[in-house]
């Protein structure tokens, strides 16, 4: 695929990004050199891999969920804080 300034234009719009001119030539090579390499995995044949490949035997390795439990870090925290009551932080309204 060629990216050119229409197509930059076009991404400008769908994205609401406003790019610099002096930029636009900069972007235009990032972005041709990333849809070359996206066009290039196009080119393996997946056709013989199961949709549950993994490349880790026996899944994802898990550990052990323990949990981390010190009193010291919400005051540490809070202590930072402007206003705070009872381990809350208060701030200002903005519903009404």
């Amino acid at each position: 695929m060629l990216i050119d300034n229409t197509v930059l234009s076009k991404l400008e719009k769908l994205s609401h990004l406003h790019i610099d001119e002096a930029k636009k030539d900069e972007i235009i090579e990032q972005l041709t050199e990333i849809v070359s390499y996206v066009e290039n995995l196009s080119e393996l044949d997946t056709s013989a891999l199961d949709s549950s490949f993994s490349t880790l035997d026996g899944g994802t390795p898990m550990r052990e969920d323990m949990p981390f439990c010190d009193p010291e870090i919400p005051k540490s925290i809070l202590a930072h804080a402007s206003q705070s009551i009872d381990d809350f932080f208060i701030v200002p309204a903005i519903i009404e």
